[in-house]
């Protein structure tokens, strides 16, 4: 059984770092790491950084 769940945790571990290496992650993590005011200049609010990122591909 331990075999099995280590076999999860690589797969879980590449699905996340895919995620990471992700340019629109990036994106939405750079953005995270800003704030409030540097949003605002940019004409963002917080709440709306991944609708932001993500506006070309969903409707969010």
């Amino acid at each position: 059984m331990a075999r099995v769940g280590a076999g999860f945790d690589r797969v879980l571990s590449a699905l996340v770092s895919l995620a990471e290496a992700n340019p629109r992650m990036k994106a939405v993590s750079r953005l995270s790491a800003m704030s409030d005011e540097e949003l605002a200049a940019r004409g963002l609010k917080r709440e709306d950084i991944v609708r932001h990122v993500f506006r070309d591909i969903y409707y969010v």
